[in-house]
């Protein structure tokens, strides 16, 4: 019999037998997890022991004592109806089973209507109704009070709506941590999300619950980070590099080349101020990177030229700004309340401007950013592929490059770790990985 037709086929058993209508899918699930727990044996081979073997794993899993009983109803629909039944008309879940799943902190405190809301909801990609617009902006408050940045009030408010969606409770009082868990296994499970992508949505739904709801999140047994694998970074050769720059447009060549000859992140680079270029030095200030830290990165020599023309281009734009009435920039937090003045200051424009006007979403204020980072990533993809470049190029690519040929040219791995900006060296030993030379001197014997 075919895996759909099955499933039609209990969809029809469920629904003559009085299952609700917006349960049938997930009772048609577990009969399915059933029979590959079962697999290679059939339906007709199961005893008792493989009953409770299956329940027990479902309760290993950190399934709540509700799943397990929506489990068992489902197999004993199945097996009544269909197969012979592996148990006796009394046998219920032995123990410790039972007493494993019924725990509170595993049952959170739903009522009727919620839990059918819930079940109905199989998406996180749905609209959210009107009556959360102000609980969204209650949440954007909180990330603003703790001074987060624009991005991550995006990420945060994100991931939130998108578990609201999928959990649809009827008020924010309904919500309970256990429904997190159940959010993180839907996003690893069914989305099939990357650990990376797990995480972001853990940290804000952490947020949510610690920040706005002041529920205690990190103790709710079976919600923890995913594991993230070490990966070897993808590095660019010399020659590949040369070949990079020479397919780039005009516009994005400066900074590329500059994000690879200091070791910049991305956002790092298109942040950069006038004032944090110092030509005299030859040293750029890396202010408030990852993790809020500042430091100290290189300047080429090779692109101080090209530094010096751009920052009289943007010399001549920022004047003809302030002579149309605009002319401001975003300024820090702290800045922003104590100078707010500034923002029209020479010093704090962006090294990289944006070609237009656009307005702040926070405070309103229309002025010129720095260069959108789509534009980056798209012309440094589009540049890999004329180039005839392989890998995977992103503009992150070319921070292992700078780190990985430093390191091929003798520099040490604790200054490396200090350009970078890391705050363990056991993050930048990852470059040794993909060196010729791999930790010590060490060749290959078949070269010998």
């Amino acid at each position: 019999m075919a895996q759909s037709s099955f499933r039609e086929q209990f969809g029809d058993l469920a629904r003559k037998k009085g299952v609700q209508e917006s349960l049938i899918p997930y009772w048609t699930n577990w009969v399915m997890a059933w029979g590959k727990y079962l697999s290679p044996r059939k339906f007709v081979d199961a005893g008792e022991s493989d009953v409770e073997a299956f329940l027990q794993h479902l309760a290993d899993q950190g399934k709540a004592g509700w799943q397990i009983e929506q489990a068992e109803a489902a197999l004993k629909l199945l097996h009544q109806s269909r197969y012979p039944a592996p148990w006796s008309a009394d046998w219920k879940v032995r123990q410790p089973l039972a007493a494993a799943t019924a725990s509170p902190e595993r049952r959170p405190p739903l009522d009727e209507e919620f839990l059918r809301a819930r079940h109905q909801g199989k998406s996180d990609r749905g609209e959210l109704p009107p009556r959360f617009a102000p609980f969204i902006d209650e949440i954007r408050a909180a990330v603003r009070a703790r001074h987060y940045s624009y991005r991550t009030e995006q990420t945060y408010v994100g991931w939130i709506t998108r578990f609201l969606a999928y959990a649809a409770p009827e008020k924010r009082q309904a919500l309970h941590p256990s429904q997190a868990k159940d959010y993180l296994d839907y996003l690893s499970v069914v989305r099939r999300v990357s650990s990376a992508t797990q995480n972001q949505a853990f940290n804000s739904l952490l947020f949510l619950f610690r920040s706005v709801l002041e529920m205690d999140f990190g103790r709710i047994e079976g919600v923890q980070r995913a594991e993230q694998r070490r990966r070897v970074p993808v590095v660019l050769s010399r020659a590949e590099l040369v070949r990079l720059f020479e397919a780039l447009p005009d516009s994005c060549r400066l900074p590329v080349r500059l994000f690879y000859g200091a070791g910049l992140r991305l956002m790092e680079g298109l942040r950069l101020r006038i004032q944090d270029i110092d030509l005299e030095l030859m040293q750029i200030v890396v202010r408030r990177g990852k993790g809020g830290k500042d430091r100290i990165a290189p300047l080429p020599v090779s692109l101080v030229e090209e530094l010096r023309e751009q920052i009289a281009k943007v010399r001549a734009i920022h004047e003809a700004d302030l002579a149309k009435g605009y002319g401001d920039v975003e300024l820090p937090d702290g800045v922003a309340l104590k100078y707010g003045g500034r923002a029209r200051e020479w010093g704090w424009q962006y090294v990289f401007p944006a070609p237009g006007f656009s307005v702040d979403p926070r405070t309103g204020r229309t002025g010129r950013h720095h260069l959108h980072e789509v534009n980056i990533q798209r012309a440094v993809r589009q540049a890999a592929r004329e180039a005839g470049i392989a890998k995977t190029v992103t503009p992150h690519i070319l921070r292992h490059s700078f780190a990985t040929h430093l390191l091929e040219d003798g520099a040490d791995i604790r200054t490396v770790q200090e350009l970078l900006g890391h705050s363990d060296v056991s993050t930048t030993m990852i470059y040794t990985h993909v060196l010729n030379r791999p930790g010590l001197a060490v060749r290959s014997p078949l070269d010998r």
